[in-house]
């Protein structure tokens, strides 16, 4: 076992760490580290791994405290890879026993609040370094400065972000497949939405986001649709955007998603607060029916749904809603406790990536500019990224939420990130030199300036 200041932890093994473990292992010889890779599931560690003798696999419950703890004291930097309800529980283990803390998850506010004890304590904790979040903010950062040293008035900056199959990929009628946490799906949008338009703030609750949709066009890969994304107005003073009229962050799907989902979420499947008894031995029919109120009338399930739902029984969002499994006969038969754990159960077998399919993202900056040098002039700036999975292999998400974190992590243990405390990747510290590295590993934004 090496010291404690070559020692990287990583918590959790899941679908987006494939990347960033083998780049760290990549370079464990070079920079003399050991990685440990912590989870429950002992036989995903290992596959991960794959033997590296650089590495050792652990097999972890979260809530188990002492093993956790343990873990944590003789590590330099914990990668926290689990989901965002363990967030402030790790980063208060980092701090108390002195190591960094760095992960691809939104921001908790209970970790910003532990920013002046980071500092205190010399350590940094940097959140929001993956894909969206990570490199959104790095590369709207560096666009958003480089406007701003031209002399330029940004009016709109729009944002968006997407994990999907590639365009070949058509093997569901959602269009969508699970290269992710499974869960990340159901509950996006928990939250709702705020964002700003035209100088006038607009707030969207759970059950309206996947409403108010727009099209997005992208030049060869043609329309997709778009809903705001979590709370825009939280980034405006990290970006410098306070006195913009448009901020919007977005999230991009195929044509058809929102409406089909908005309809998920009205029912209330989308629901992790209700926990319900013998769910295991309902059907997937039954669980449904739970939902749909009494003195809604119909002469079947189906039309009950419809009629409480205002849609269409034959039409497409119904079709969809079928072919979910929402009125299936078949007995749930898994140990599940809420609606959303047998949501995630559906969807992660609906929405299989097929075995020689691939994935893409898509990061999609829209900045509208003015200059005054000397006369009004404006422009549109746009800047795109896609990157593609290999079919049947690495994934596009896993690459793009995992090599950011992963690249922090080497500039943080070799001494070229010198920031401490609580941050999110809009400082040039952390995003100059990532994002030169990304481009390296063939990650990167095509510009062009249209003049408007």
């Amino acid at each position: 076992m090496k010291s404690k200041t070559k020692t990287i932890l990583i918590l959790g093994a899941g679908q987006s760490t494939s990347s960033l473990i083998a780049y760290l292992l990549n370079h464990a010889e070079e920079h003399d580290w050991f990685i440990i890779v912590a989870d429950r599931d002992e036989s995903l560690v290992k596959q991960r791994l794959n033997g590296h003798p650089r590495s050792q696999g652990v097999r972890l419950d979260v809530n188990d405290a002492a093993t956790r703890t343990a873990l944590i004291a003789k590590s330099a930097v914990v990668i926290n890879m689990l989901t965002r309800p363990f967030q402030q529980m790790i980063a208060v283990d980092c701090l108390s026993n002195g190591a960094h803390m760095l992960s691809a998850s939104y921001e908790d506010p209970k970790v910003r609040a532990l920013d002046t004890e980071a500092h205190r304590r010399n350590l940094a904790i940097i959140n929001e370094l993956g894909l969206d979040p990570g490199i959104d903010h790095m590369s709207g950062m560096s666009l958003i400065n480089r406007v701003h040293s031209n002399g330029g008035i940004i009016t709109s900056f729009k944002s968006y972000g997407s994990g999907l199959p590639a365009q070949e990929v058509d093997t569901n009628p959602l269009r969508y497949v699970i290269t992710w946490n499974p869960r990340n799906v159901l509950m996006a949008g928990e939250d709702g939405a705020v964002y700003k338009e035209n100088g006038k703030v607009k707030m969207l609750p759970f059950h309206q986001l996947f409403q108010r949709t727009w099209s997005v066009d992208i030049d060869g890969l043609g329309s997709f649709e778009a809903y705001p994304n979590r709370d825009s107005l939280s980034y405006e003073a990290a970006l410098g955007l306070a006195k913009v009229k448009t901020i919007i962050r977005g999230t991009l799907r195929f044509p058809g998603w929102s409406e089909t989902w908005q309809q998920v979420v009205f029912l209330g499947l989308a629901n992790e607060s209700l926990h319900m008894a013998r769910l295991n031995e309902m059907t997937y029919r039954d669980m449904t029916e739970m939902f749909v109120p009494a003195d809604v009338g119909g002469t079947s399930l189906e039309q009950r749904v419809a009629n409480y739902l205002g849609i269409n029984p034959t039409g497409r969002i119904m079709s969809n809603l079928k072919w979910l499994g929402l009125f299936s006969r078949d007995v749930i038969g898994i140990d599940a406790n809420t609606v959303a754990d047998v949501m995630i159960h559906l969807i992660k077998n609906k929405l299989r990536m097929p075995a020689k399919g691939r994935d893409m993202v898509i990061l999609r900056h829209e900045l509208e500019v003015e200059y005054r040098d000397p006369k009004l002039r404006k422009e549109l700036i746009t800047s795109t990224m896609v990157n593609y999975g290999i079919p049947g292999g690495e994934t596009a998400i896993a690459k793009t939420v995992g090599l950011p974190v992963a690249i922090t992590t080497k500039l943080l243990l070799t001494g070229k990130i010198p920031l401490r405390g609580c941050q999110i990747p809009t400082h040039p510290a952390i995003y100059e030199l990532v994002l030169r590295e990304l481009q390296i590993q063939g990650i990167k934004f095509d510009e062009v300036v249209t003049e408007l």
